[in-house]
């Protein structure tokens, strides 16, 4: 049973812009707070930005604040990764992925297939 699916993922060029969407599974979704990872070849996943069931808590690392947003539209199960001034060291792949609770803290342990995100010089 496929629970989160990931998409808006392609090639960009350095200075643009991508939004990620992830379509999920209401038992994943609902009452629940949701994430978004990263992952290079021979590197440690990153925790790029999660955000509350409610919306009114958000997390964004370091590397992406001013650049990236977190949205979620809960009446479309749906969670967002709005990513714009993309660099080439953003070049990766992108995971969507969920947590019991409502909080953005603690483990997640439901997974996207993940989306590819190529950006060049």
């Amino acid at each position: 049973q496929v629970q989160l699916v990931e998409s808006g993922g392609g090639l960009v060029q350095a200075g643009g812009s991508l939004r990620l969407s992830c379509a999920a599974s209401a038992r994943t979704f609902r009452g629940n707070a949701m994430g978004w990872f990263r992952q290079a070849p021979g590197k440690e996943r990153e925790f790029v930005a999660a955000i509350s069931w409610s919306g009114g808590s958000t997390f964004h690392t370091d590397s992406v604040k001013g650049r990236f947003t977190i949205c979620r539209d809960n009446a479309k199960n749906t969670l967002y990764l709005q990513m714009n001034s993309l660099q080439p060291e953003d070049t990766t792949v992108y995971y969507c992925a969920g947590k019991d609770g409502s909080s953005w803290r603690g483990l997640y342990d439901v997974w996207g297939q993940g989306t590819q995100v190529p950006v060049s010089s």
